[in-house]
């Protein structure tokens, strides 16, 4: 029996691995279908997380100005993420929808929207980042060194930024479809054309030029690309659930508006956390360089070690979605409670090896003994709310799978902005607590966030979102 279900187990995987196109996620087990969709979902997340801690693991070679200028442009860049998070939201929402309605050909049209969408935003983003990089880390508190160290990074991480853009887009696009393997795999391919470019390119390892801490930049957004490469080439020519032809591409006002107002609350719910989180940093910046790296560090471990969590919540969008597209209200209710019980027992099992192994986990990172203190601590308070904000992550994306995108937004803006960005200041800068104050009110407006989100799921509204 043992064997039988290690045997059914591995098969599963590697149907997830494989990538069904035949696979209805509307029926049969709820744990078999959201296994089948979140294990490479799962996959793709923790590749994306790869990115920042990779870039950390080098760059953390060329001292404390370097991390601290990653620290400060990622902090400042996350509001492009946040835009792209957000149309991504729409994007997926609606694929998912016109699939669990049978429309294929009604997603495909959709998808042609995105891109569109993902070029307007490209464009206007990567010109002011060109424009005003070093103003921008001079915004965020950056010391003159770390100006000078990390101007070229800044640049062309804003300025190359249609390879965050699309990569994000087209992604979210084939997890509506259910065509997850594919979203897997371009994160994948990105990610190993990352890791074999950062020591080359940073280093000057062989025939590669030495550009410090801008290499890291320009190897992040080579792979990005052609990451994002392989995503379109897939949209445009592949055999999947949705196949973007030209005719596809023509605009549609339209569905360009829904998208938009759908995305409207995805963009203001990612913006609102992670213009709060901007602001975050801005408080420790005020301790200096090794408040700034050992905060990075940990945040970079703690996304690493909470996508999995991600990847399954993702799952919970696109199955929510499907199932409202096909009029299965209370399957899709019944498999958000079950995912996100899911989620809250990995993220036991994650604090528990973050509080056991906190030492050896920002060691890897850094020796210097301030910034492997604040490292330590942060990672040790973040992982005492992990289970509360797992369980509320699932819920969330809920909301966001059934096109109700302003309830997040609703529910951040307070976490986030009543709560935490205040309860920070007093913390770090009133009490005299420093850094660590900050890390408490994170702590807090996460868990918080978790029981609001939970108190206006059961409400119900979200069951009658149209899209």
């Amino acid at each position: 029996m043992t064997t039988e279900k290690s045997e059914s187990g591995w098969q599963l995987f590697k149907q997830a691995i494989a990538g069904d196109t035949e696979i209805n996620y509307t029926e049969g087990s709820i744990a078999r279908v959201t296994l089948l969709l979140a294990i490479p979902m799962i996959l793709e997340m923790a590749m994306e997380s790869v990115f920042a801690v990779v870039d950390i693991f080098f760059v953390s070679g060329l001292g404390t100005a370097a991390v601290a200028t990653v620290g400060l442009t990622e902090a400042v860049i996350t509001l492009l993420y946040a835009i792209a998070i957000g149309l991504s939201m729409g994007a997926t929402a609606m694929v998912a929808r016109r699939i669990g309605e049978k429309d294929p050909e009604a997603a495909s049209i959709a998808a042609g929207q995105v891109i569109w969408l993902g070029v307007f935003v490209s464009v206007m983003v990567g010109l002011l980042g060109l424009v005003f990089a070093r103003e921008i880390l001079m915004l965020m508190g950056a010391e003159e060194s770390v100006i000078e160290t990390g101007v070229g990074y800044t640049r062309l991480m804003f300025g190359a930024c249609f390879s965050i853009v699309f990569l994000f887009l087209i992604n979210a696009i084939f997890r509506g479809a259910g065509d997850a393997t594919i979203a897997m795999k371009a994160l994948w391919l990105a990610n190993g054309i990352n890791i074999v470019l950062d020591p080359c390119l940073i280093y000057g390892v062989g025939p590669f030029p030495e550009l410090g801490v801008t290499g890291a930049a320009v190897a992040t957004n080579i792979g990005r690309t052609i990451g994002a490469l392989y995503g379109l080439y897939h949209l445009v020519g592949g055999k999947g659930r949705l196949q973007l032809h030209t005719k596809d591409m023509g605009l549609r006002m339209s569905i360009v508006w829904s998208l938009v107002r759908i995305s409207v609350g995805g963009v203001a719910q990612f913006l609102v956390a992670t213009a709060s989180w901007v602001f975050l940093m801005s408080i420790v910046s005020g301790f200096g360089s090794g408040a700034v790296a050992g905060y990075t560090i940990a945040v970079r471990v703690v996304m690493f070690s909470i996508l999995p969590a991600w990847g399954l919540s993702n799952a919970t969008a696109t199955l929510v979605g499907q199932n409202l597209g096909a009029g299965l209200i209370e399957r899709a209710e019944t498999t958000t409670w079950k995912i996100a019980q899911y989620n809250a027992a990995y993220m036991a099992f994650a604090a528990i090896l973050m509080l056991i192994f906190d030492d050896q986990i920002a060691s890897f990172f850094t020796s210097e003994a301030d910034v492997l203190a604040y490292a330590i601590q942060c990672l040790q308070i973040f992982a005492y709310g992990y289970v509360g904000w797992g369980f509320g992550m699932a819920v969330i994306q809920a909301f966001n799978g059934a096109g109700d995108t302003m309830t997040p937004t609703c529910i951040n803006v307070f976490c986030f902005w009543i709560v935490q960005v205040p309860l920070a200041y007093v913390l770090a800068l009133t009490l005299g607590w420093g850094p660590f104050g900050v890390f408490w009110a994170v702590f807090a407006a996460d868990n918080l966030t978790c029981v609001i989100g939970v108190i206006a799921f059961r409400r119900g509204k979200w069951k009658l979102r149209t899209v």
